[in-house]
């Protein structure tokens, strides 16, 4: 689905932009037209081709400092100006220095604290601007900030566990692929030559089979270096389209080990972050799409926006949730039932700390699970091809004697 960026004024003449993801131009000006927003302007947002950067240069940790200081600072009754200055002096990245510095030229110069912070879009994502404006409407800029730490600790948490589940494994078999390659550029011609040496005359069928795997690199390592090179880019590319993206991300869910765990992974993320826009005032809709823009996976995210589609027609949330087969029906009905006591989003911060403990629980599994397996298989491999290259060594030390 597109993005779209779009620029409009308010009700009260404010300046206001933003992004959103629909299916036409047309629904981007309906949506913005049902928010009030007049004098609109949509574009559909360019694909971008470069290079990805590494990050944006703030680490998590620097936002969660960030987030805790300033709560203290504002419910202390300090000025933001005044604040946003003492931070930017203390803070231990310079990049992120200069980032606060600009946001604090930005306030003084009479935008609102969320205003300026949409200036860095990769510091201050949409769920933090879009807090920061719920509590600078509702005069509760302190609580908002001390929410905001808390779900950043959370995010951490979740990254954490989530690198647990995919880099071990990757390490793993990049380990032993990078074992299996030297095995057989570097390590078997030097065997090969100790046979002709020793006359070892006709080899084993597995010997002649590995050697010829070993000539058929080393004789063509352009090509193979080429073709793993071309497979690469490729598979660089197709992640960056859409479908893509959502082709691996659909695997990945339905992988058999992996798949439990991103799944319950994907959960906690939807349910504490659902949790932490709506406790801070966010209408349910826009919650919705900032939820989706921030799953980190388009199966969840397309899931998330049909329930907002159908919520945005009058239904009740549990049911849409239910027909995208994303969620566990325990989590659609404990929403439901959040839903119906008007409690939603105090449960859905307690199925988030559940759901947490069950990632930690699945990580720890999952590692138990495939360390063995995955040692067992490298093992083999090795194994196999050295007993490949010593039975000829058995047959000439027979001869021999």
């Amino acid at each position: 689905m597109p993005t779209y960026i779009w620029e409009g004024r308010t009700k009260g003449g404010e300046l206001r932009n933003g992004t959103f993801t629909a299916d036409s131009e047309d629904a981007v000006l309906e949506r913005l037209r049902a928010q009030g927003m007049t004098n609109t302007k949509v574009k559909r947002k360019p694909l971008d081709f470069q290079l990805p950067t590494i990050g944006s240069g703030v680490a998590l940790k620097d936002m969660v400092v960030f987030t805790r200081t300033f709560s203290t600072m504002v419910d202390a009754g300090l000025p933001i100006v005044s604040g946003l200055e003492m931070l930017s002096n203390q803070a231990e990245n310079p990049r992120f220095g200069k980032i606060l510095a600009s946001v604090k030229a930005e306030v003084e110069a009479g935008k609102s604290l969320s205003e300026a912070m949409g200036t860095h879009p990769r510091v201050f994502d949409d769920l933090f601007r879009n807090l920061v404006a719920a509590g600078e409407a509702g005069g509760i800029l302190d609580v908002i900030f001390r929410r905001l730490a808390v779900y950043l600790e959370k995010a951490a948490k979740l990254r954490r566990q989530v690198r647990g589940a995919l880099v071990y494994p990757s390490v793993i078999m990049g380990v032993g692929v990078l074992v299996v390659f030297v095995m057989l550029t570097k390590v078997l011609p030097v065997f090969e030559k100790m046979f002709v040496d020793l006359g070892a005359g006709s080899l084993p069928a597995p010997t002649r089979m590995v050697l010829g795997l070993s000539h058929g690199i080393t004789d063509n390592i352009v090509v193979f270096t080429l073709v793993v090179g071309a497979l690469v880019a490729g598979f660089i590319a197709t992640m960056r389209t859409d479908r893509g993206r959502y082709g691996f991300d659909v695997v990945i869910l339905k992988a058999p080990v992996i798949g439990n765990v991103m799944r319950k992974i994907a959960v906690a993320r939807f349910t504490r972050t659902l949790g932490t826009l709506l406790s801070s005032g966010v209408p349910i809709l826009d919650a919705l799409e900032i939820v989706a823009r921030s799953a980190g996976n388009r199966v969840v995210a397309q899931g998330i926006m049909h329930a907002r589609n159908k919520i945005a027609e009058g239904k009740d949330i549990a049911t849409p949730l239910l027909e995208t087969g994303v969620f566990p029906p325990m989590v659609v009905q404990m929403i439901g039932v959040g839903e119906q006591t008007g409690a939603m989003d105090d449960m859905l911060q307690k199925i988030a700390d559940f759901y947490e403990d069950e990632v930690d629980a699945a990580v720890a599994g999952m590692t138990a699970l495939l360390e063995p397996l995955m040692l067992v298989l490298l093992g083999g491999v090795v194994g196999g091809l050295l007993i490949a290259m010593y039975l000829p060594i058995f047959e000439v030390a027979g001869n021999i004697k």
